[in-house]
């Protein structure tokens, strides 16, 4: 049986001290009440919502799975997922930051971040059921028109609904061009919509009375490829014109996967047989709805792997506090129990200290992201808010790409601890291990985000993002040259960084001379890229402890973990540097 205690002192330091993320926010267009005092209240109850309602589902999800029903095509979610989707809606959380006139709070995306991690990290399969739903409520915000977030976004947003992304087919995975999915323009203006959809999260489900698929599809005139795809709103059921929920439309499930995690979310094949939907945005223009939700959900993605890391180190820290094994090599160090326990061990400290230097790291990276989307949408003129924008941009694939990668090694890490009672059901670590295997892959495989970041952002956009980024984290090293309790850190951050930008120019040359030399090294870019990126929220952590109102002893954890970081995990750039570095010619065709 796995415990969970919401980490709010960690998230108010990175909010608060590392960010500044109050004087920030209180700045933005309609901010004015977002104070400390009201972030910290939210905190305070997503805390406690998470920890009485939604953990103690966590095992037993798991382990009970979703039922579909072959007979009704319907599913029905473990014991305990429905009264915490009613406590999760009563409480205001599914509006949490959607617009006041769609009756949301309209509270910024920063403390949505913050409160998502909570909840994830309290049960991830049953966090999944309200998470799609953003990514719904953000594309229909954006390019629905204003009859269709009336009819369908407000009642997502009032937790009566939900929403889904409707991608992916058996043939067409990431290569979204191939979808098939056909759209045929009926007399009054809707569209039957046939086709058949895969790996659907929430797309079937108990949880509320309808539900909203936002469906990739091709109208009879759309050209060949990714240029073809149109959007199309699809309800489960029909909405009266009253708003009331009504017959129910052409779609349903047609099975739910078997998964190697995740077990209480409800993933669907979803079987379109001339549903009625409705074409949001313009005709061909899809793409741009779908990236909409995307790059929102790959940001809550990435919040999944922190979410992950965090409860496997709440977990495997206090086992290795419990467990009594062996004597400590220097003697016994409690010498009147029958062993000492775990952490007398060096190595089991060596794994503790990796598991929270990519908590703490991610934390703050992905807080950091968060307060860009806010300032993108809310600055108060167009160069800060295009300033921000660059950012996000730039930030997203490394916040998802890294932060999930780097969530396998801190599960895998946590299992180690237990050694082989880790291996056990029973011990609750090992659905960790397995949940986290997953988000890696979906809303894009890491490969992917490697390729979005160097082949995107780095060479079509020529670096904007990553310039300003850059240019950040060498103006920090020169504010802090002289700070002695930054030394340590200051020195090897700025050498890194100007490493980043000479291995960034290189491959550059390299790529125009041989496009190949792209997918070589993109990967290793990416880990790179993540690994000093991570490096400066850790020097920014510990340049705040200065002014931070924290205990002493929270103060020597984060200056001994950014020491750890520094000196054992961040040298892993020269390996990736060293692969980057070593081409396309090292990866030779295989027959």
């Amino acid at each position: 049986m796995t415990i969970y205690k919401a980490p709010l002192d960690d998230q108010r330091f990175a909010l608060f001290d590392v960010l500044g993320a109050e004087a920030v926010l209180t700045k933005l267009q309609g901010g004015e009440g977002h104070t400390r005092d009201l972030l910290d209240a939210v905190l305070e109850e997503a805390g406690r919502l998470s920890e009485a309602v939604l953990a103690p589902t966590n095992a037993s999800g798991d382990e009970e799975g979703c039922h579909f029903d072959k007979a009704t095509l319907t599913v029905t979610t473990p014991k305990g997922f429905k009264a915490a989707f009613k406590a999760f809606a009563d409480g205001g959380w599914t509006g949490l930051t959607q617009a006041e006139h769609f009756g949301g709070q309209a509270l910024p995306n920063t403390i949505g971040t913050a409160t998502t991690e909570i909840f994830q990290s309290g049960n991830l399969s049953w966090s999944l059921y309200p998470l799609l739903s953003e990514g719904a409520c953000h594309a229909m915000e954006v390019h629905g028109t204003e009859a269709q977030q009336n009819t369908y976004l407000k009642p997502i947003v009032e937790g009566r609904w939900t929403g889904t992304m409707c991608l992916t087919e058996p043939q067409a995975g990431s290569d979204l061009g191939l979808l098939k999915t056909r759209a045929e323009p009926s007399a009054d203006g809707s569209y039957k919509i046939t086709g058949t959809k895969i790996f659907i999260s929430a797309g079937e489900h108990d949880l509320t009375e309808n539900i909203i698929h936002l469906v990739l599809a091709r109208l009879p005139d759309a050209p060949a490829g990714s240029r073809g795809i149109s959007m199309f709103i699809v309800p489960k059921f029909k909405v009266n014109a009253d708003g009331s929920v009504g017959a129910r439309n052409a779609v349903a499930a047609g099975a739910i996967e078997h998964k190697m995690g995740l077990r209480g979310s409800a993933t669907c094949v979803m079987n379109f047989d001339a549903a009625e939907g409705y074409l949001i945005g313009q005709p061909h223009k899809g793409l741009a709805a779908m990236f909409t939700m995307m790059n929102a959900a790959r940001l809550g993605v990435g919040v999944q792997g922190l979410a992950l890391t965090e409860r496997a180190l709440q977990n495997s820290s206090n086992y290795a506090r419990e467990r009594l094994q062996s004597r400590a090599l220097s003697g016994p160090k409690f010498p009147n129990k029958p062993a000492d326990n775990l952490l007398v061990q060096p190595d089991v400290r060596r794994m503790l200290l990796t598991q929270r230097a990519i908590a703490e790291g991610s934390r703050a990276l992905l807080l950091y992201t968060s307060l860009q989307t806010d300032v993108e949408a809310r600055g108060t003129d167009e160069a800060t808010r295009k300033h921000a924008s660059d950012l996000v941009a730039f930030l997203i694939p490394i916040a998802k790409g890294v932060v999930t990668e780097l969530a396998q090694e801190s599960t895998k890490e946590a299992l180690q601890v237990y050694g082989g009672h880790g291996y056990i059901a029973e011990n609750g670590v090992e659905q960790f291990v397995r949940d986290a295997r997953i988000i890696t892959l979906y809303e894009g495989t890491t490969g992917i985000q490697a390729a979005d970041l160097l082949g995107r952002k780095i060479l079509q956009l020529q670096g904007a993002g990553f310039k300003i980024f850059l240019q950040e984290i060498q103006a920090f090293c020169q504010q802090h040259a002289q700070d002695a309790s930054l030394r340590e850190l200051i020195a090897p951050l700025a050498i890194y960084a100007k490493q980043w930008a000479d291995l960034t120019l290189s491959l550059a040359q390299r790529v125009q001379g041989n496009p190949e030399e792209l997918g070589a090294a993109a990967n290793d870019y990416l880990y790179y890229s993540g690994y000093v990126t991570l490096a400066y929220m850790w020097a920014r952590s510990v340049a705040a402890l200065a002014n931070s109102s924290q205990q002493e002893a929270f103060k020597q954890s984060k200056r001994d973990t950014a020491r750890f970081y520094f000196t054992r995990i961040l040298p892993r750039c020269l390996t990736h540097q060293a692969a980057v570095e070593a081409g396309i010619d090292t990866l030779p065709a295989i027959a």
